[in-house]
């Protein structure tokens, strides 16, 4: 296929997608109904130039992961999706690989939780969204890129976080983490991507190869518990945290809420009003 077909592709299924559809604010000064270039790129987590650069033809070899981001932030259908993997010259990820796709059903489900905080992850706890709601409370993801999307590397880095654990709680999440990811590289035994971010978190963190190298690993987390967010506006917010599994497709949602008419529920509402103001431009 021509070089050049699979930026017309995007474009022409940006044009189709409505802001309100991936909840961007239509605003009163836009021309067209679609997507502008920049709010695709946001959802995708790419820059704006490098969007525009694919969409005319300048670049022709984007990766996988770029492709994958694409077709989620899009939300194109499997047939869509598999076209777009074909379009840039790659096969369609199989069961053999940690997908990081979300099914239409689950962009529904969090469409209907669009004012309470929820972060998706893949099953190797690589990001794979979350939305206003999350960043306001938890800070702004949109920056991550590479490792540092991913919540194991983040936990046994150390690397800034709101949420409040004791020592012996962080010991605990960090050991969990790893083993569930031990059990995650045993199920796509082939996944080359897998293995490389097994390795990169080995050699770059002495306590996540300790972790790695453990023979006893914990019993799995409590499917339902309670966290402690330290928010910069708002104080300390102690919230239910639920992770759900989504079978089939291998993610884990983790959603957070306060019982209501508390003053958690309160101060989780002005940590999502503050988050939402600062995070815009």
């Amino acid at each position: 296929m021509e070089a050049w077909e699979f930026g017309r592709t995007v474009r022409r299924w940006r044009d189709r997608m409505t802001p309100e559809t991936v909840g961007v604010p239509a605003g009163r000064r836009r021309r067209a109904d679609g997507l502008r270039r920049e709010e695709l790129a946001a959802l995708a987590g790419i820059s704006a130039d490098y969007l525009t650069r694919l969409e005319q033809g300048r670049a022709t070899a984007p990766s996988a992961q770029v492709v994958e981001s694409l077709a989620r932030a899009l939300r194109l259908p499997d047939t869509e999706r598999d076209l777009l993997y074909r379009l840039a010259g790659h096969a369609a990820p199989g069961p053999d690989v940690v997908s990081s796709r979300v099914p239409p059903s689950v962009h529904r489900l969090l469409d209907r939780l669009s004012h309470t905080p929820v972060v998706v992850y893949d099953a190797s706890w690589t990001l794979v969204l979350a939305n206003a709601p999350y960043d306001a409370l938890m800070g702004d993801t949109t920056t991550w890129r590479g490792l540092d999307r991913n919540a194991v590397w983040r936990n046994v880095a150390c690397l800034p976080s709101r949420v409040v654990h004791t020592p012996q709680e962080q010991a605990d999440h960090e050991a969990r983490l790893v083993a569930d990811l031990r059990l995650t590289a045993s199920r796509y035994p082939a996944d080359r991507a897998l293995r490389h971010l097994i390795a990169d978190l080995t050699s770059g963190s002495p306590r996540f190869a300790e972790l790695w190298d453990a023979e006893a690993p914990p019993p799995p987390a409590e499917p339902s518990r309670r966290k402690t967010v330290d928010h910069p506006a708002v104080g300390l917010i102690t919230l239910d945290c639920d992770t759900l599994l989504v079978a089939l497709d291998d993610l884990r949602i983790t959603v957070y809420t306060a019982e209501p008419g508390t003053e958690d529920a309160d101060r989780l509402a002005l940590a999502a009003v503050w988050g939402t103001q600062s995070l815009q431009p």
